[in-house]
């Protein structure tokens, strides 16, 4: 690992349904059907993995608010993550403006830093590429001003192009391999430590690596 990789701070862009709902489907997989149901975030962990011992200089995640989640998005605060809540549609049951959201705090984070950083985000969306909008599209732009990129997703839940993108330009850390750390089940399994031995690390692109 290379000096400059360990130290650059990180700016951290954070959909929460969108790491939520798919490792309900890798908790069946992996632990049989009711875990789908069982299954929650270990929020703490989660937020280390994707600072990897790091600086932040923003963090921010954006959810909705279905009710018992209030200790959760404040023990998120506790920790420096800003928290915006956006109400389900009344028809559709969806969230509403949670991608544009962040995508408008990305662009302000482009916008307002004097030199490229690294931006780390937790989604697996990559809606809106062919038409220059979504964060597949956002992170492009980002890159070609030389920011470095991460994105954290489960495998099979990931946008495959945003994938391929991330795995050649930047960095994919599939939340697969951490499955254990930043998943549990209330009074069955506890989540476990977080070893970052693995997780690869981005950099600006002006910055190169020292030996």
């Amino acid at each position: 690992m290379n000096k400059h990789s360990s130290k650059q701070a990180v700016h951290i862009f954070w959909d929460n349904s969108n790491i939520f709902i798919p490792a309900k489907e890798v908790a069946a997989d992996r632990e049989g059907l009711a875990a789908s149901k069982e299954i929650r975030i270990h929020f703490d962990n989660l937020y280390q993995l994707a600072r990897a011992n790091r600086p932040v200089v923003k963090s921010l995640c954006v959810g909705s608010v279905p009710p018992g989640m209030d200790g959760v998005w404040n023990r998120l605060r506790e920790s420096g993550v800003a928290v915006e809540l956006f109400e389900r549609g009344e028809g559709s049951g969806e969230e509403q403006g949670v991608d544009q959201c962040l995508q408008v705090h990305m662009l302000r984070a482009l916008a307002d830093s004097e030199a490229p950083g690294v931006v780390v985000l937790l989604t697996g969306d990559g809606a809106g590429y062919e038409s220059g909008v979504g964060f597949h599209a956002d992170l492009e732009r980002m890159y070609r001003k030389g920011w470095g990129v991460e994105v954290l997703s489960w495998k099979h839940a990931c946008n495959k192009r945003l994938k391929a993108w991330a795995q050649d330009k930047g960095m994919f850390i599939a939340l697969d391999d951490y499955f254990e750390e930043c998943t549990f089940r209330q009074g069955i399994r506890l989540a476990k430590r977080i070893a970052f031995t693995h997780r690869g690390r981005a950099m600006p692109q002006g910055l190169k690596e020292e030996q």
